[in-house]
Order: C-alpha cells, then sequence, then structure tokens
C-alpha cells in the first residue's frame, strides 16, 4: 500500500461517523475527481472525503481547509477534522457588512403554509416561525406575507419570510429566509438596508461557506434527516456531519432542518445548534398547540442547561 493510500484509510477509518448511512449514497471515486493542487495532505484529504461519501464541492473545501490546518500547525494530523474558520479562508468577525443580528438560539422553528398557520402558532407560543407560502401571483403573495406580519402583532413571535423578499420589506416583516438559488436572483443589499434579518439554507461545506460570503444572520443546516416534503439535491447528513458543520459554523446561530420530530430533538441539540425547524412535526399533529409546547419546553430545557454561545 503506498503512503498515500494509507493516509487515506486512516482518515476514512478514524472519521467513519461521518460517511452516509447504507444506501443514502455512493461514495465517488477518486480517480474521477479533479485535484487542484499537488499537496500530499490535500489530495489525501480529499481521496478520503470522497470515500465517505461528500460530494466533490464539499470534499474540495475540507481538503484544501486540511491543507492550510496542516501549513498553519506544521504537521498532518489525520484525527483532527478541520473546524477552524481561517482554515476553510471565512472572514473573522465581527463584519461590518453583516446582516442584523438575530438570537443565538432561535428555538423553535415553525415552517407553516400559511398565514393563518403562523399566527396559530405565533399565538402557541412558538419563537420563530416562518411563512413558507407558495404562489405566482404577487399580489396574493403580498396579501399573504402582510396577513403573516399582522397575525403575530402582539405576540413574541419572529416572523421570517420564505423566498418573497420584496413583500417582506414592504410589509415589515422580522426576516428573510432564502434557499442556495433565491439568494442569488434576490437584491441582497436592500434587504440588508432595510434592516431585515436574513437566514440561509445550506446542505453541507461548499454551500454554507457560499452563505457564510453574505454574513447573514443564521445558517440553516440540512437535511439531518430523511424528508418527503420537498426533494433533496444531496442526502442526509446525519447527526456526525451535522456537529462538524456547527463546529465550523461557531459563530453564527444555526438552524437543524429535515425530519426532525420529538424522538430526535435532543440528538439534534447536542449537535450544537442553537434552533430546530420543524413542518410536519406541527402541522400534521393531532393537536398543533399542545405539540408546540411539547417541542418548545424540551428545547428550552436543553439549551438552557447548555453553556451560551458569546455573541457575534
Amino acid at each position: 500500500m503506498s503512503q498515500h493510500d494509507s493516509m487515506v484509510q486512516t482518515i476514512v477509518t478514524a472519521h467513519a461517523d461521518l460517511a452516509l448511512a447504507p444506501g443514502a449514497g455512493t461514495s465517488q471515486r477518486a480517480a474521477t475527481a479533479t485535484f487542484t493542487c499537488d499537496a500530499a495532505a490535500y489530495r489525501a484529504a480529499k481521496s478520503a472525503c470522497l470515500a465517505l461519501g461528500f460530494i466533490e464541492a464539499d470534499a474540495e473545501c475540507v481538503a484544501l481547509a486540511w491543507q492550510n490546518q496542516t501549513d498553519r500547525s506544521g504537521h498532518f494530523d489525520v484525527t483532527a477534522w478541520p473546524d477552524q474558520p481561517e482554515d476553510f479562508g471565512m472572514q473573522a468577525w465581527p463584519r461590518p457588512t453583516a446582516f442584523a443580528a438575530c438570537p443565538r438560539q432561535l428555538g423553535l422553528y415553525a415552517v407553516l403554509p400559511d398565514a393563518a398557520w403562523v399566527g396559530r402558532m405565533a399565538r402557541a407560543g412558538v419563537s420563530t416561525v416562518q411563512l413558507r407560502f407558495k404562489s405566482d401571483d404577487t399580489v396574493v403573495i403580498a396579501r399573504e406575507v402582510r396577513a403573516a406580519v399582522m397575525a403575530v402583532k402582539g405576540t413574541n413571535a419572529r416572523l421570517f419570510i420564505n423566498d418573497h423578499w420584496q413583500a417582506a420589506i414592504d410589509a415589515g416583516a422580522y426576516g428573510v429566509h432564502l434557499g442556495q438559488e433565491d439568494m442569488v436572483e434576490a437584491d441582497l443589499e436592500k434587504i440588508r438596508a432595510a434592516g431585515l434579518r436574513l437566514g440561509l439554507s445550506s446542505h453541507g461545506y461548499a454551500e454554507m461557506l457560499r452563505a457564510d460570503h453574505y454574513s447573514p444572520s443564521y445558517i440553516a443546516m440540512g437535511a439531518v434527516f430523511a424528508t418527503t416534503l420537498k426533494r433533496m439535491q444531496t442526502p442526509p447528513q446525519g447527526l456526525a456531519r451535522l456537529g462538524a458543520y456547527a463546529r465550523l459554523m461557531r459563530d453564527y446561530p444555526k438552524v437543524a432542518i429535515g425530519g426532525i420530530d420529538a424522538s430526535k430533538l435532543l440528538d439534534v441539540l447536542n449537535c450544537g445548534v442553537g434552533s430546530i425547524a420543524v413542518v410536519r412535526a406541527l402541522v400534521a399533529a393531532e393537536n398543533p398547540e399542545v405539540m408546540a409546547n411539547s417541542l418548545q419546553a424540551k428545547i428550552n430545557a436543553r439549551l438552557s442547561a447548555m453553556a451560551p454561545e458569546p455573541a457575534l
């Protein structure tokens, strides 16, 4: 076995918990990958990441960070999965161009289909709600967003609007949530200038770094577990990867999303996130208000027992 192959195998063995669950996806062959650097640490790390089932864009991010970590420390440590922001090329905080801050712990985060549901869960005491309203009619969208903003009046709920950033600005919402595709099309400077908070979705290292470039108010990470609500481009990431992502994004409020229910709540929180996003766990519940109170109580109890994270 060559030195390279030995390094690859050692990394894979040391970080086997980061491999995809059986059947979740197939690992890529290093022979078909593109290597942008000849350094030994980089090449071994990228080959190992591909063997663990990371998509090539994510494997490239980790491999470059591992090489940076090696150069910085002066030695290649196969047990030290990279998690220092500087090794991934991330800017230091504070950042003058960052979006308005939101709480480090957003708690229970309910993703809801219309303004009626937003108001219902806000009155039930849910701390963070998101309107994910699907329509191509701009008049209908504007009306629904305004209704959602009015629905949280008099409650303590923070309202994020999914996708419809202009309507959110016009209605005076607390914030906007965008997916990776949407953040390219949205006028982020206009959202920032209006003082709205911005949440961005991510599904792995490359997307987290892309989101970090814009210094949003929080970063959502998923899908943690399998979900039937939307077609995902990447397989479920699992708890070990969520923990690795959370360590890298330590300077952000973090929201975990995807297939999370009451039985998985504490395991997800133990990965280092401060918020759990749920959809079906509430809208499909027999008594959504009771379920919301139960989930929020469990989240609050766990977060209060954890050491508070420093503000940005």
